[in-house]
């Protein structure tokens, strides 16, 4: 387990980093990928039958046996062989575990949320709760993995699915915690509320491998990372469409990989995050030192960081990825009460077919709780990227207090637009080889309410 002590001593460490960080310290994408570090899992293998697992009734029992005997002897892998596998509850993994899908297996989860009780603690949109529990999760780990080519299916026929019609109350009454400082502890939400379980959350962890796998029917987010460092994931697919199924969600995590994944989602492909209002800026941990490269992603957006970035993100890199079509390619969020600094964002070398809005800036984000603590974004660079076909070029909306600062546009060519620019509140805007149709912009643009 990661110690209480450990865990304040990293978040010392990240918060003196934060604090250094100047202009020539930022990783490169390949000191990133080169300082993480992969789990060190035993090679023993705990296969799920061999603790009673029985295809066609409730195999969780044999599983988190089969969980427990691993962390017994040091950790080893665990084996879901080929074949449909019922989960009637949630699989709570430990240190040194590797869940392992073997092809052809099937890990169904009930559709029964009583069956994801008693509550544990989560991040939820960015708000530290206890609810519902993920249905793998796993909290307070070292050197975990999940692995193999099988599926993890949330079930088509979950009654977590008819909760987004009824979440509102719960959601408002939450984010209200989150805002005034009500200890975490006093966030409950257990039966009777509607807050919908992530599909798999890591939640402190140090070390972590996700690979192979495909995921699918999601209640909420998909694949969750929350204060966790030492991050790979690679060669996933996410064919998830249901309300709020993000493919990846990076939240307060520190050296982080995700490459050669396919996502079809039914919201954001890859989004970095790092909490949410009060409880986001006291937890004060920032998403940093990330790179997210030859990804194929197709969701209602492809690439977001915020509405939740009141910890700060710095230093991510999005390399080479190929964004398929949806609503927003690139959707940036924050709002007055989230405050945070989101600064050394690179993405470079994309390939964009057709979406809706090419790049948004939504730092109007409806203010739900009266803030007054405006969100910085800047030094944000997009570059080598061909598109065939948006709507919207370039939507900006930015607070006066806290304009959009310092964003390049370079060696962009836009097969198709309709709509140019809708710009409110930004500075050093600068264009350098930005072809939209048969029109070439260069320059720098500033872009302000003149004041009465």
């Amino acid at each position: 387990m990661v110690s209480i002590v450990r865990r304040l001593f990293i978040m010392v460490a990240l918060f003196g980093a934060a604090q250094c960080y100047a202009a020539t310290d930022w990783l490169t994408p390949e000191q990133i990928v080169a300082k993480i570090k992969l789990p060190q899992i035993p090679e023993q293998q705990f296969n799920i039958v061999d603790f009673g697992a029985q295809s066609g009734s409730d195999a969780r029992p044999a599983i988190m046996a089969a969980i427990a005997a691993a962390s017994k002897e040091g950790g080893g892998k665990v084996i879901i062989p080929k074949g449909k596998w019922l989960s009637n509850g949630p699989v709570h993994l430990q240190s040194r575990i590797n869940l392992h899908l073997a092809e052809g297996a099937h890990l169904l989860f009930s559709a029964n949320p009583a069956h994801y009780l008693p509550v544990v603690k989560v991040r939820w949109e960015g708000t530290e709760v206890f609810t519902y529990s993920p249905l793998i999760y796993a909290a307070d780990v070292e050197d975990v993995a999940i692995t193999g080519t099988g599926i993890v299916d949330g079930n088509a026929n979950s009654q977590f699915k008819s909760w987004h019609e009824h979440q509102w109350p719960d959601i408002r009454k939450l984010r209200k915690m989150g805002f005034t400082g009500v200890p975490a502890e006093q966030r409950v939400f257990g039966d009777g509320t509607y807050l919908r379980p992530d599909l798999i959350q890591f939640f402190n962890a140090e070390r972590v491998l996700l690979e192979g796998y495909t995921s699918t029917n999601s209640p909420f987010w998909v694949n969750h990372l929350v204060n966790t460092r030492h991050a790979t994931l690679r060669q996933l697919k996410v064919d998830s469409h249901f309300h709020n199924n993000d493919g990846v969600d990076i939240e307060s995590s520190q050296l982080v990989l995700v490459e050669d994944c396919l996502f079809r989602t039914g919201d954001d492909s890859v989004v970095v995050k790092s909490g949410r209002d009060l409880d986001g800026r006291t937890i004060g941990i920032p998403s940093t030192d990330i790179v997210v490269r030859n990804n194929d992603m197709g969701g209602e957006d492809g690439i977001g960081l915020g509405s939740e970035m009141s910890g700060g993100i710095a230093n991510v890199y999005f390399l080479d990825n190929v964004l398929r079509q949806g609503d927003s390619a690139f959707r940036f969020k924050s709002n007055l009460d989230r405050g945070g600094l989101v600064e050394h964002v690179v993405i470079r070398n994309t390939k964009v077919e057709s979406f809706t809005n090419l790049f948004w800036f939504q730092m109007n984000y409806p203010s739900e709780l009266g803030g007054n603590f405006p969100s910085t974004y800047k030094d944000i660079l997009f570059e080598d990227m061909t598109v065939a076909n948006v709507t919207n070029f370039l939507e900006i909306h930015a607070p006066e207090a806290a304009p959009l600062q310092d964003v390049t546009f370079r060696n962009i060519s836009v097969t198709k637009t309709e709509n140019n620019f809708n710009i409110e509140n930004a500075v050093g805007l600068k264009f350098d080889n930005v072809q939209l149709g048969e029109q070439v912009f260069d320059g720098t643009m500033n872009w302000r309410r003149v004041k009465p």
